[in-house]
């Protein structure tokens, strides 16, 4: 696990990648109704949902956001605990991944349907607020794996990543009181810490989801880091 400086470019940090991946997922639901990828698996699922459950109120139901939404499995399983469809906002730069999102919705019904899937490119677009809501910040932003992706993308001339201006985005997003949750496989629980906990995010380290650890030469570690932050409520 390393810093966005230290990590090499990778097909998986391009754009051009994940549409073909949510192109292919898409046709194959549309064929045989496979819904795709659980990224991380369904242990991440729970542990997030779980964690959302333990420290976010939902009287009044929060306003939801997601950061790369892909097939929208982790809002269907909020949707299903109970949380409002109508404020539950799914975004992704693949066009692909929202279709395949909104077909899913459509498919298993129940509400599901009304959840909101837009394309939307984070690093460079706001992501447009909710009928209900009055200005683009959120009680709850999540997100698993895409902070992982957007770390391997190429660096510019001067050997910048774009992750490197992702933590700030977040925290612009994030209303204060509100919450932001990240599931990781690439970067440490303290490397999060460090890169979402900086004083220019306005975001502070909240708790941490434990997941069980690994032992191999005398270290031990996680496969992945679940990581929660908050922004101060203002006084």
């Amino acid at each position: 696990m390393s810093s966005t400086s230290e990590l090499n470019p990778s097909k998986l940090g391009t754009k051009q990648h994940w549409d073909n991946v949510y192109a292919a997922e898409l046709t194959n639901f549309e064929d045989i109704g496979d819904e795709g990828e659980i990224w991380f698996g369904e242990d991440s699922i729970e542990k997030m949902l779980d964690w959302v459950q333990d420290y976010a109120s939902n009287d009044p139901a929060p306003f939801i956001l997601e950061v790369g939404a892909g097939n929208g499995t982790l809002l269907f399983a909020l949707h299903e605990a109970g949380y409002d469809d109508n404020r539950i906002l799914g975004v992704d730069y693949s066009e692909d991944a929202v279709k395949l999102a909104r077909a899913i919705g459509e498919r298993r019904g129940e509400g599901c349907e009304n959840i909101t899937f837009e394309t939307c490119d984070f690093l460079n677009d706001v992501p447009a607020p909710l009928p209900d809501m009055d200005q683009p910040e959120w009680d709850i932003v999540l997100d698993k794996g895409t902070f992982d992706a957007i770390a391997l993308a190429e660096k510019d001339s001067e050997g910048r990543s774009p992750a490197d201006g992702y933590p700030l985005r977040i925290g612009q997003v994030v209303r204060p009181g509100g919450y932001f949750l990240i599931t990781s496989c690439n970067f440490t629980e303290d490397e999060l810490k460090a890169k979402f906990g900086a004083p220019e995010t306005g975001l502070k380290y909240h708790s941490r989801v434990p997941w069980p650890t690994f032992s191999f030469g005398g270290q031990s570690g996680n496969v992945y880091s679940t990581v929660a932050f908050q922004k101060p409520a203002q006084s």
